[in-house]
């Protein structure tokens, strides 16, 4: 399953950094606006300690993660909308993904240029979110002028897309994301066909300097007003020093660890925004092992087991008789599957199964 997660936010606030410091790939940074003209694409692993302690308890020949794709996207300015800056190709480029990780900076340094002249978090937000409601009201509005001959044809389809696009003209029209208008099931189906930007999933990304002058360290007033939006919108973020990863990308373990405290950093940014995109993405993990392989796939929350197998093949749906399941901790505590089959603890599981993050499965078809 390919998934991709668009890094955007304003010109020079340390997205490109931050790309580095994900996927160990170069690409231009500089401290001026529109560093970045093409996307940059990144296969991300996600971190997880349960592949590795399988991959050793099956004594594995290959060890394959999970992943995410991060498309490196050039900054959005006031007016990217109606073409300002690189607008159109952003926005396109905005389209093709599957989430946004929207990076704000939370520090203030004066060497450091900001594409308003000043630091104010929330502010930057609403300048990105204007552009991407702006963008759909206009997508919305075209599309809802070309309904209504289909509507008068008496399509069905027609219909309840027109109801679905209504309500979210509405809320866009009141400076709303689409993804806050409650649509049914049919009305989520037809609306999605239009790939909104503001109806994908956004994590917010907020960027920090080590030994800067950061929002969150100094109980800035800034910092609270941003925390209050995150809590009445209900909105997921993590706090990343993209520098600092930047600085750390080619080192590994011990020597990574022991450098990041030496910088008074704790806490793995890096990891921690991969992990709450995949989550974002609403994507679970269930693992294959063998003496071969040890496998992490990835797979949408709710996938029944047939649903579950099409991510090894596309065959596995259609062919599905029966999984044999066992949480992947009960697993390494029985110490072999032999032992575990003896304790019960392995399980065989028909089509109505739903997966659930961690299984370790071995499909029969």
């Amino acid at each position: 399953m390919s998934l991709s997660i668009g890094i955007v936010g304003l010109p020079n606030v340390g997205k490109s950094t931050l790309f580095n410091g994900l996927t160990r790939k170069s690409v231009l940074v500089a401290n001026y606006p529109f560093a970045t003209i093409d996307p940059s694409v990144g296969v991300v692993a996600v971190p997880d300690q349960r592949l590795w302690k399988l991959s050793e308890f099956s004594k594995s020949k290959k060890t394959v993660p999970a992943a995410v794709e991060f498309v490196d996207i050039a900054g959005i300015v006031k007016g990217a909308s109606v073409g300002e800056g690189l607008g159109n190709q952003f926005l396109t480029n905005i389209r093709e993904t599957d989430a946004i990780a929207e990076v704000v900076r939370i520090f203030d340094d004066e060497n450091i240029i900001h594409v308003s002249n000043k630091v104010e978090p929330l502010s930057d937000i609403e300048t990105i979110n204007l552009e991407l409601i702006l963008a759909d009201l206009q997508t919305v509005s075209k599309r809802l002028t070309g309904l209504s001959s289909e509507i008068k044809k008496g399509s069905k389809s027609a219909i309840v897309e027109n109801e679905g696009l209504t309500k979210i003209k509405v809320a866009l029209e009141n400076g709303k994301l689409s993804s806050t208008v409650f649509l049914d099931e049919k009305e989520s189906v037809e609306i999605k066909k239009l790939g909104l930007l503001t109806m994908k999933p956004i994590l917010y990304v907020l960027n920090k300097k080590a030994g800067g002058k950061n929002l969150d360290e100094l109980k800035d007033a800034r910092f609270t007003k941003l925390l209050n939006f995150f809590k009445e919108t209900n909105s997921k973020y993590v706090v990343v020093d993209a520098g600092i990863e930047n600085e750390l990308k080619e080192l590994e373990g011990s020597d990574k660890k022991e450098m990041r405290e030496g910088l008074g950093v704790k806490e793995d940014g890096i990891d921690d925004l991969i992990k709450a995109g995949y989550d974002l993405l609403g994507l679970i993990t269930y693992f294959t092992t063998g003496e071969d392989e040890t496998r992490a796939w990835t797979i949408k929350k709710g996938w029944t087991a047939p649903e579950a197998g099409t991510a090894i093949h596309g065959d596995f749906k259609e062919k599905f008789v029966r999984a044999e399941i066992i949480e992947w901790d009960k697993l390494l505590e029985a110490g072999s599957y032999g032992n575990a089959r003896e304790k019960g603890l392995l399980r065989t599981e028909g089509k109505e199964y739903i997966v659930k993050d961690g299984d370790v499965i071995e499909f029969k078809i």
